[in-house]
């Protein structure tokens, strides 16, 4: 004989509590209000409360969503590195200088739309040590992209040896961001000077290539990604 089980709660259908359609639109056009803003005049010049009014709600409904400057920076980074790791997925095989590039032309692409919001953002990602470029909070977006680098040398068809992958991959990210910051503080006229950076960077690799056959090259390689997780990165 079957009993019936009593004190069961009743499973739900459909969308999980408290992401509601509405819910979403809200946060999608706060978010979106906050980011203009913070392009337009400033990160320190924004604050909570021009976001709300520019939004025509309460403040009260806006730290529903996003309780801090820092949570909406946090999105954004989130976002960013996510949309990126989906599109850096349809990079062609090829050697690992190739594949670099591609990847160095592929994040320039993604962060293109959002270049006046990331360069309100310098004094951030350069010296805030909560929100900068090597913060513990933003370690998660640090991480993913790093993985395209990484994964741009071991998936190469001329992938160094297992010691070395790494450490390559690594200093590629920090080249990557290296031309990034460049790309921000890019005055030339549709940032042509970045552009031409990139194609000297491609046009340098195949001889850092073939140095690399050196062991003093390769032993050099491997004490400077030392020194910079040290410096830079939390997983040394």
């Amino acid at each position: 004989m079957f009993t019936k089980k009593v004190n069961q709660p009743e499973r739900r259908r459909g969308r999980p509590q408290g992401t509601t359609a509405q819910g979403h639109e809200a946060r999608e056009r706060l978010y979106r209000t906050a980011i203009r803003l913070i392009g337009e005049r400033g990160y320190e010049e924004t604050t909570m409360r021009d976001v709300a009014e520019a939004a025509g709600v309460s403040v009260g409904l806006l730290y529903k969503y996003f309780p801090s400057k820092r949570a909406v920076v946090l999105t954004l980074y989130d976002r960013l590195s996510s949309d990126y790791a989906a599109r850096a997925t349809q990079i062609g095989k090829g050697k690992w200088r190739d594949r670099f590039i591609a990847a160095l032309r592929l994040c320039l692409e993604v962060l293109g739309p959002h270049r006046s919001t990331l360069s309100a953002l310098r004094p951030v990602l350069l010296g805030d040590r909560d929100e900068g470029l090597f913060a513990a909070t933003t370690a998660f977006s640090r991480r993913r992209v790093q993985g395209i680098f990484l994964d741009a040398v071991s998936a190469a068809t001329d992938s160094p040896g297992l010691k070395l992958q790494e450490s390559l991959g690594r200093l590629l990210y920090l080249v990557h961001l290296a031309v990034i910051l460049w790309w921000l503080f890019d005055r030339s006229r549709g940032q042509r000077s970045t552009v031409a950076l990139v194609a000297l960077i491609e046009r340098i690799l195949p001889s850092f290539g073939f140095a690399m056959m050196l062991p003093q090259v390769r032993n050099f390689i491997r004490s400077a990604d030392i020194l910079a997780r040290e410096a830079l990165f939390d997983d040394i």
